[in-house]
Parts: C-alpha cells; structure tokens; sequence
C-alpha cells in the first residue's frame, strides 16, 4: 500500500447502506474493505428498502471497479476515480481500494469475541494499525457504540461526515432576520422607493442586502415587515408583506399569533412560491396554518384542484402491524395530526349538523391521502402537496418526492429535526435539512423557522420543563 501522508479509512457495513458513493468521497486516500463487511452486504441485498437498494448499487459499483482494474491483482488495490466521479471517470485515480484478502492477526480483549462483525471489524483495524505503522489507520462507522469500543481498545474511529448539510444545525437557515437598529442608516441613502398593485417596494443597496436570499424575511420591530423579492450582488428589493395577525386578513378563519406565523402563511398563500418548508417544535402551528391555506387556495379560490396529503409512517413505539383496507384507509392512523386539524378548521356553529356533514363530505372529496410508498413514478399537476414528518426522510427520499410536482403544484414539508425516528438520519444528514440549505436561494421557495409555541398553556409548559 501506499505510504506517506495517505491515510487508511477502514469503512464499516452501515456506511456503504447509507450511502453507496462514500468509496468515493476520500479524496486522495486509501480504503479497505474487511471481508465481514462484503459478507453483510450480501446478506443486505434482498428487499425493496432504500438501505437494499443502497447495497445493491454498491455492488454494482464494485464490480465495475473489478472491471476496470482487471490484469492487477486485488491485493495490490484498485484504483478509485477521483472525488466527485463516478466509476469510469477520465481523471487520473488519487486513492485505492483495498479488499481483505488475507487473515490479519490481532488481539481483542477476552470481553469482545470476535464472532461479531463489529469486533471482527475491530479486530481487522488492530491488525491494520499493527502492519501499517507509519500511515493513519482510521475505522468509518455510524454506529456510535462501535464507536465506543474503537476507542476502548485503541483504534481510532471517525463517523462519516460526507452526508451532513452544516457542522451544526443551529448554522441553518431560519427565514428571516431583524434588523439592527443602525440598518437604515447605512443602507437608507440611496434607496428608492415605489408602489405596486398595493404593495410598497424598496430597494436597497449596501454590504447587508449581499447576504440575503430570496424570499426571506426581514423585520424591524412590529412597524416594518418585509420579504426580499430580488437580490443582485449588493442591490435587493424588499417587498411589505401581507398581516395575517389581523381579522380582515384571516386564511380560513384562522389569523397568525406571532410574526414567524404570519410570514409563514405569506409563503404558504403566495402563488409564486412553489416550494415551503416549516420547521418547529411540537405546537408552533406549521401543520395547521398550511391545512388553511390549502383549503383558501383550493376551496375558496381554485387555484389547486385538489389537496394531498402524506407522511413517512415511522412508528413512534411499537409498530401494529399489517392494516386492512384502502391505501387511505392504511394511511388514516398515520394522519390523526392533520385530521385534528382539519376538525378545527371546519368547526362552525353554522348549519348544524347537517351543515357540518356536508362540509365533511366536501374535504373528503377535495383531500387525498396518499402514501409514499407508491410516489415513484407519479406527477401531480395543480396539486397542492403537504408532506408532514418530513425530518424522517433522507435526502433520495425527498428528491423523490419533490420531482413528483407537475405544472401549477406547491409542495410543502413540515417537521422538527429535533424528533426523528429513522435509524442514522441526524439532524444534519435529513432530507428536511438537506432541502432547506438547498433550496434557500431558489426565487420560488421559502423557508420560516417557526419559534413560539401556541398550541396551549399546558403544552408550552411542558415542553419547557419536561
């Protein structure tokens, strides 16, 4: 193997199902493949899952590397294209792919038997680091308690950090900012200003407006709101947004309690935006103001045909198993949190129940609920999308999603990346994340962090002290 500054990056089984292109994402150093780890992947490769798709493609990429690299023996190391390539790639190869071709004796304590796979991995790395001093021996693992052990006998253990969107999930894009209180001091001089259709327009030309994205928001104290419409180097026009806080302005009887809400419904109510996504703890309100946009949009004005609704059924204890029915009668259980809402928007003591039967019969006619097991493949035209518990999909599972939007669609993701329940999906590796920092300087889409929980006194207390 090649010495000097190339490290040496043992890669674990679960690394290659999350991402089946990580063999090549290492730049100019080695990896090894320990025999254990091709035995897993095997016995991975049946199924219709995302991680048996993974290992299937990992395969293939493997034996299109065997194939390029006939005529050298294995053990020599297969050259990998560079990072960014796919296999084929015309660019000289930097690092090399090394599969175990030999035992590698090594020593774990008596309390690790070496029948496991993750100890036999270990007891793999020990017999590398020992044949191979002078280089950097380092195991890639997501498992965190592999992790553990790694650094219990020695062996130093990195997770995979290719698939995170930002270091840190506090660095995301939130959707708006305030303004300090020298701002228009600085960026005043030479603005100008106009009226349009009811709107009043700014803009603006200074070192701050260079850092904004579109259709973001920007405040300055309850007085002015305002949404930037254009950014062009140091130059972006400001539009003022609508007030949903008010009663003349509300969106299916219901009006925004806080600032986050109502620039979240001039999102969710602007035709021109066709992509949304809402972050916020349980409570905020995301699910409930994009229900009453749908609703005005589809019922009232006939700007979408019709309303579809989804979520990724990922059970927050045990599962129940197999239910009968309909694909919306196996996806009912999974809604209650949309169908909740829905209860408080079509509540009227208008009518009686008579009333209030055929406003049932009428949502039902206008509201699907789909699964997204059966999206591949679809096109929705003049739908007006909402995806719930988005922070649950993977970044392939939510490009997926998205290219289902036809002509005239919206599409709106929901979720908190603070609850999620799908195995090695962290706060920087979910699909949510991914399309946030994405989409952020996309004209058609737009994103609210929502702050302020206002679901009830007893909920907000909760979630401070529990």
């Amino acid at each position: 193997m090649n010495k000097g500054n190339r490290k040496l990056f043992v890669l674990d089984t679960n690394v290659l199902m999350h991402d089946p292109t990580a063999i090549f994402r290492f730049e100019e150093h080695d990896i090894f493949l320990p025999m254990v780890v091709l035995e897993e992947l095997d016995a991975h490769k049946k199924g219709m899952s995302e991680s048996a798709r993974n290992v299937r493609q990992i395969s293939r990429f493997l034996d299109d590397l065997m194939l390029e690299g006939k005529g050298e023996p294995v053990a020599s190391g297969l050259p990998l294209p560079s990072s960014g390539r796919s296999v084929g790639a015309t660019a000289s190869p930097t690092g090399r792919l090394y599969f175990q071709t030999e035992p590698l004796p090594a020593e774990l304590p008596d309390s690790l038997p070496g029948n496991k796979p993750d100890n036999t991995i270990l007891a793999t790395t020990l017999g590398l680091q020992h044949r191979h001093q002078d280089q950097q021996v380092i195991l890639v693992t997501k498992d965190i308690n592999l992790r553990i052990k790694a650094a219990v006998v020695g062996v130093k253990a990195e997770d995979y950090y290719n698939d995170k969107v930002l270091e840190d999930v506090d660095l995301l894009f939130s959707g708006f900012e305030s303004l300090p209180v020298d701002f228009w001091e600085k960026h005043g001089q030479a603005m100008d200003s106009w009226t349009e259709g009811g709107r009043s327009f700014y803009r603006l030309t200074g070192p701050r407006a260079s850092e904004w994205q579109p259709n973001q928001f920007v405040t300055a104290g309850e007085d002015f709101q305002a949404v930037v419409r254009s950014v062009e180097g140091d130059t972006a026009v400001l539009e003022t947004i609508r007030d949903y806080r008010g009663g003349r302005n509300a969106v299916w009887g219901i009006n925004a309690r806080n600032t986050e809400q109502n620039f979240a419904l001039n999102l969710l109510m602007d035709p021109e935006v066709d992509f949304v996504t809402l972050l916020g703890a349980a409570g905020t309100g995301k699910t409930l103001l994009t229900l009453a946009a749908a609703l005005t949009q589809t019922l009232e004005e006939n700007t979408y045909s019709e309303i579809i609704m989804t979520r990724v059924t990922v059970p927050l204890g045990e599962d129940i198993g197999f239910l009968p029915g309909t694909e919306e009668e196996k996806m009912t259980p999974w809604m209650g949190a949309l169908m909740d809402n829905l209860e408080v928007l079509t509540r009227s003591e208008e009518g009686g129940e008579w009333g209030r039967a055929a406003t049932n019969d009428l949502l039902q006619s206008r509201i699907k609920i789909r699964s997204l097991n059966f999206m591949r493949g679809r096109t929705f035209l003049n739908r007006f999308i909402i995806l719930d518990e988005a922070q649950n999909l993977t970044p392939k599972q939510m490009k997926t999603l998205i290219t289902r939007a036809g002509p005239g669609s919206k599409i709106v993701c929901l979720g908190n990346v603070a609850q999620i329940d799908t195995p090695y999906l962290t706060e920087t590796t979910s699909g949510l994340t991914f399309v946030v920092d994405r989409f952020k300087a996309w004209a058609h889409s737009g994103h609210i962090t929502l702050m302020r929980g206002e679901r009830s006194r007893l909920a907000d207390y909760a979630s401070d002290v529990l």
